[in-house]
């Protein structure tokens, strides 16, 4: 393993070591807030401490079988080959996980998101294959026992999407979703092409991580609000009472719309919802520009202009271009089968940010 990472995990122990020795102290006992403080210290970093004692332990067995194999004992030479072997093996493993284990935790992961479709080139057939995406993510999320609630829509003609907006609930939604952020590109016959030409269609996908009100304060002062009357595809009024809500936030121009439910306030509840993450977005983005080491580890999860993946129907093939994957199967994956597309993806960062880690 490496010195820097051994110096690291020493450090590590040597202050559980301390704080486990603080707690026991009587007077600290008392305290029940400042022994409440000490143990949540003390337990973010308990396993990093389990796993790098049996580092330890395995590696002064290796050493000790490499001194069995300077001898002239046949047979204790056997024998340490096995044990060197075996300890060899399970310290390579623990290394790995010691990596991982020092990686900084993303404390966005556990969030629930805001999913933002949007039809991009292709007209009709590109906001079709925005409600396919948007259903592909909806069983998806069932598959995870995750709840969705669509915050805002707009229909084509056709019962495609022209843009949907929707909440994802559920432990770790964002630690998987985030790396749905992008341009996803189709490639098929549309139905309404008579002469059987492939077409290219485009949707982009961004997920952000939903935003709690102690994240961006929104002051009043900053926010235009507009009631106006809901109204569906192709422009019929679906609501006789004006409930739909515009919100407006004057300093950055970012403008959220809301028209779904028959309640002003439920509206505006939703639009205030999406407008919060979109601005603590903003400020992530912002300040991952400024962290040029993290940015060289990101595989495509940051840039929505970048084509991420394209779905050839006629090939029954979907390729993903941030790492070179092609699975086939198109229609189960449609149905919400994502997590080896994702798993390859999220492999690929974590081992961009190991390199780092070195």
């Amino acid at each position: 393993m490496d010195e820097n990472i051994l110096s690291r995990l020493q450090r590590i122990r040597e202050r559980y070591d301390e704080l486990t020795n603080d707690m026991g102290r009587p007077e600290v006992a008392a305290d029940f807030e400042q022994l409440n403080k000490l143990a949540r210290e003390r337990s973010e970093t308990e396993k990093v401490v389990e796993l790098f004692r049996e580092y330890e332990g395995l590696s002064q067995s290796a050493a000790e079988a490499r001194e069995m194999l300077a001898g002239s004992d046949p047979e204790m030479k056997t024998l340490a080959e096995a044990e060197l072997a075996d300890a060899e093996g399970r310290m390579d493993e623990l290394a790995a996980q010691l990596r991982r284990e020092l990686l900084p935790k993303d404390p966005r992961d556990s969030r629930n998101v805001i999913v933002e479709i949007r039809a991009g080139a292709g007209g009709e057939e590109a906001a079709l294959f925005a409600f396919e995406l948007y259903r592909a993510y909806a069983r998806y999320a069932e598959r995870k026992r995750w709840q969705t609630e669509i915050l805002s829509a707009s229909e084509s003609e056709k019962g495609g999407f022209k843009e949907v907006v929707f909440e994802v609930r559920g432990e770790g939604a964002y630690s998987r979703l985030k790396y749905e952020s992008g341009v996803h590109r189709v490639q098929r016959v549309p139905e309404t092409e008579a002469q059987g030409r492939i077409h290219t269609s485009t949707a982009t996908v961004a997920v952000l991580p939903e935003a709690e009100e102690v994240d961006i304060a929104i002051e009043e002062k900053d926010l235009r609000v507009d009631i106006f009357h809901s109204s569906g595809a192709g422009g019929q009024n679906v609501n006789k009472v004006a409930t739909a809500v515009r919100l407006t936030h004057i300093p950055t121009g970012l403008v959220v719309v809301c028209q779904d439910e028959r309640s002003q306030m439920k509206n505006r509840v939703k639009a205030m919802t999406v407008l919060r993450s979109r601005l603590l977005d903003m400020e992530q983005t912002r300040q991952d520009a400024e962290l040029s080491a993290e940015r060289k580890t990101q595989v495509g999860t940051g840039d929505r202009s970048e084509k991420i993946r394209t779905y050839n129907f006629p090939q029954d093939r979907i390729t993903d271009h941030r790492v070179g994957l092609t699975v086939h199967n198109i229609p189960d994956r449609m149905d919400g089968n994502l997590d080896d597309m994702i798993d390859a993806v999220a492999t690929a960062v974590e081992a961009g940010r190991l390199e780092n880690l070195e």
